[in-house]
């Protein structure tokens, strides 16, 4: 999810941007949110649970209110409770409105589904197949065998898919207590262009069962396609109710405010901005991070939002000298800026890194290890070249390539659309998506454990750090001119 809205925003070209990415037809854009990789792992579309052996809890937590407090998702082992309460994917309306926006999609359709979805009812639907299906889950598996009975794919069709994944709840126990178990290490992770801080739960939850503690920022660059803050509203009477239930300020004195991703303006040049953003998105990091230091040495930190999490029993549960940052496309950008700028990160996992906001004159000053983990269909040339730029002959530097993948086989859409509308749009990777990140998952912990200097079990899949796995390839399938080398 790297630069979808420049896409949307001009419809589509043949030739390459400068960013060098290739302009498509707006209405396969749709199938970015709505793709699946499977390949039959089993007929249900959920976010997979952690394999680990640790519970897995999440909590939302902002410190200050305003546009440039912080404001992440935190995974953590939990205790084991009864009927824990598992967090919505999407957490509310607005972030629909946001992914609608994104995508240059009707709001008025995006209510509309909104409605459907949480109001339990199905008359946004005429069709007979669907009047007896009560799950989302449910609903889409029905809703794509009746797309494949009519051989036909219309728009809103796609939108009610879309907005179905939405209803789809995240495997972590919401504010379950924290599991004290000696000190866990820590990790940043940053999302990619027009998502925002829930979108990558597959891979949180399980590092989190894995025995770190995750900390899921949602950016505030306008690059998420939707986030939120908060005001003083001036006069009695006029605060806004609140649009996530699970997000209520601890003051009455609060109001929401919402940001949503903003496109390039006509003929405005695209790396300015997107080096700001990089930057920004950086130091938000690291202040995240610096919060986390705050919890675990004891310190008082206020979480504006409502919420039943106690901070404290967090206190000297982090081995803040093993702490690594990951992120994906943009994020993974942001992975390489942050690790120019703290020394504290000891080492960094690029997601199908998107290169070009980054300012090369950085590479000379990122010291540590850097794991690219990319997929088989989304690089290009001058994208592996500036990845190349980063060898060095003494700090590590490690590249595999997961056969079958697509750009979106790290977000947890893969996860959430099924076969045949992923084949229907022409952008459904090879490979099953739970295999695929499986073996992402695994070598990143291995690589962990590498560089962290881990005293864990995890180097049972040091193999796959060097791309040895029928479904991997060493480096990259790109390949690169001696001219450009």
């Amino acid at each position: 999810m790297c630069y979808i809205g420049r896409l949307w925003s001009r419809g589509y070209m043949n030739g390459p941007l400068t960013s060098g990415l290739t302009f498509i037809p707006k209405w396969n854009w749709l199938a970015v949110f709505t793709m699946g990789n499977s390949s039959g792992h089993n007929n249900t579309l959920s976010i997979p649970p952690g394999k680990g052996p640790h519970r897995v809890g999440c909590t939302d937590l902002m410190v200050g209110h305003t546009v440039h407090g912080t404001f992440l998702r935190l995974y953590y082992p939990c205790q084991a409770s009864e009927n824990p309460q598992l967090p919505d994917w999407v957490p509310c309306r607005e972030y629909f409105n946001g992914l609608a926006d994104f995508m240059k999609m009707n709001r008025a359709l995006s209510e509309r589904i909104f409605n459907y979805l949480f109001g339990n009812h199905f008359w946004l639907l005429s069709a007979e197949p669907f009047e007896n299906v009560s799950e989302p889950c449910h609903f889409l598996c029905h809703f794509e065998m009746w797309l494949k009975h009519r051989r036909c794919c219309h728009a809103m069709d796609i939108y009610v898919c879309l907005f179905a994944l939405g209803s789809c709840k995240i495997p972590a126990a919401w504010n379950a207590s924290f599991k004290p178990d000696g000190k866990y290490p820590v990790i940043i992770f940053s999302h990619g262009l027009g998502a925002f801080r829930t979108l990558y739960s597959a891979i949180c939850v399980e590092l989190a069962s894995q025995g770190f503690i995750v900390a899921a920022v949602e950016h505030r660059d306008e690059s998420a396609s939707a986030t939120f803050y908060f005001r003083e509203h001036a006069e009695p009477g006029t605060k806004k109710h609140p649009s996530c239930g699970i997000a209520k300020p601890v003051s009455d004195n609060l109001e929401e405010v919402w940001m949503y991703y903003r496109p390039l303006k006509p003929s405005e040049i695209e790396f300015p901005l997107r080096n700001k953003q990089v930057k920004q998105r950086a130091d938000e990091c690291i202040r995240a991070l610096d919060i986390l230091f705050d919890i675990n040495s004891g310190k008082s930190v206020e979480n504006v939002l409502q919420c039943d999490f106690d901070l404290s029993t967090m206190e000297n549960s982090m081995d803040l000298c093993r702490i690594a940052i990951m992120g994906h496309s943009f994020g993974g950008a942001t992975v390489i800026e942050c690790l120019c700028k703290d020394v504290k990160l000891k080492c960094g996992v690029a997601l199908d890194t998107w290169m070009f906001p980054l300012d090369e004159e950085i590479f000379p000053g990122v010291k540590q290890p850097i794991f690219f983990i990319n997929s088989e269909k989304f690089q290009w040339i001058g994208n592996i070249i500036r990845m190349k730029k980063l060898d060095s002959a003494i700090f590590p530097r490690k590249m595999i390539t997961i056969k079958g993948t697509v750009h979106q086989s790290f977000p947890d859409f893969t996860f959430l659309t099924g076969n045949w509308i992923g084949r229907l749009m022409k952008l459904k990777g090879e490979i099953d998506p739970h295999i695929a990140l499986d073996l992402s998952n695994k070598a990143t912990l291995a690589f962990l454990q590498r560089h962290l200097n881990m005293d864990r079990d995890f180097n049972q899949w040091n193999a796959l750090i060097d791309g040895k796995d029928v479904n991997l390839i060493p480096g990259t399938n790109i390949t690169i001119p001696q001219s450009s080398i």
